[in-house]
């Protein structure tokens, strides 16, 4: 497939991202896979550390053959391979997204979840001191690092940081622990590090467990209506290709050393995406064409935020991002690659096609 003239806000992403070697953790994931296959499709030279795939089906699996990038299965909590990894690859842009990023899982197992997401990013930064050659670091958090306010007004990026879940707690540590990189080893070394904090992401190919996507769709497949535990609670849903990107337009500022560049940036959906978790239900149900699709979930559930949105404005007025897909369309998007997988389609062509159209949208 050939490369189309697609830029973000104005920056050739072929022309900056050509010949690049670029670490990305987490690469065998839903958000890891999608940017791996942009990456690659861009021209750069990616190396992948993450845990293999243990989902089935799975997005990375389904995405293959893999070529054009190095997968080494490394749990980023264990230091000695993973310096050694990074060490050999000598990557000039590292992006991380490994994480244990599951809110119900972490009250199951919150010592897993600060291991994996606080030691874990300590283990990679300590790497990416030793490695030597690394430029730009940007770590993925999430939009749940703000201490709730439960007053609905949108996060920003100097809002205090919280979370009261053991998942969304260890990214708000994860946010300080790189704050403390950046000015105790980083700065001095000459790497730039900042994070990025994206809402709810949604997009053909997640099959997490306790995710409202992949519930449903197991669900239409079923010929059967979803449990949801929260259909009031409010989301900033945005499709996969919104957040990732922002994080490429980011990583590329920070390498290109731009002035007043921020240490964190939001990157949130068109406030018109803003629906409730029943409206998102909804609107699946409806392109699936599956009748009503959810029922409301019995029983005791973990507490979650009622209301979550995210101001970017900043990451407007910085950088010249801004996202691209409404609702409808993102929820279009979605469907429509589910629909090809259970069609029988070659998923590496048809999700390489969506980010060829999107690429479209960014001229």
């Amino acid at each position: 497939m050939e490369l189309g003239t697609g830029t973000v806000e104005g920056l050739e992403l072929k022309a900056f991202w050509k010949g690049k070697r670029v670490l990305v953790t987490g690469h065998t994931g839903f958000k890891g896979t999608w940017l791996t296959l942009w990456l690659e499709r861009l021209g750069a030279e990616v190396c992948g550390i993450a845990l293999d795939p243990d989902q089935s089906p799975s997005i990375y699996t389904l995405a293959g053959p893999w070529d054009g990038h190095h997968h080494h299965a490394v749990d980023i909590r264990d230091t000695q391979q993973l310096q050694r990894r990074v060490k050999d690859f000598t990557p000039e842009i590292v992006l991380h997204l490994a994480a244990q990023a599951l809110v119900r899982r972490s009250y199951r197992q919150p010592a897993e979840t600060y291991a994996v997401n606080v030691t874990g990013t300590v283990n990679l930064l300590d790497a990416v001191l030793a490695a030597g050659p690394v430029k730009t670091v940007l770590v993925i958090t999430t939009d749940k690092v703000y201490a709730e306010t439960g007053t609905g007004v949108p996060y920003r990026e100097g809002d205090p940081l919280g979370g009261k879940d053991p998942y969304s707690n260890s990214k708000a540590c994860v946010e300080l622990l790189c704050r403390s990189y950046r000015q105790s080893f980083m700065a001095g070394a000459g790497i730039g590090l900042a994070t990025a904090r994206s809402g709810n992401v949604i997009g053909g190919g997640d099959w997490s467990e306790d995710r409202l996507v992949p519930d449903m769709v197991r669900a239409f497949c079923a010929g059967e209506a979803v449990s949801l535990r929260y259909p009031d609670a409010t989301r900033p849903w945005q499709h996969v290709l919104e957040p990732l990107s922002g994080y490429l337009t980011f990583a590329q500022a920070l390498h290109e050393g731009r002035a007043a560049q921020p240490d964190a940036l939001n990157f949130g959906p068109d406030p018109n995406n803003v629906a409730t978790v029943s409206q998102l239900a909804e609107e699946l149900a409806r392109v699936w064409d599956a009748g009503s699709g959810w029922r409301r979930a019995e029983g005791v559930h973990p507490p979650e935020a009622a209301q979550l949105t995210l101001d970017s404005t900043l990451a407007a007025t910085t950088i010249g991002w801004r996202p691209r897909l409404d609702l409808r369309r993102t929820v279009d998007w979605t469907c429509a690659w589910y629909k090809a997988w259970r069609a029988g389609a070659d998923m590496r062509a048809f999700t390489l096609g969506q980010i060829s159209e999107y690429e479209g949208l960014l001229a």
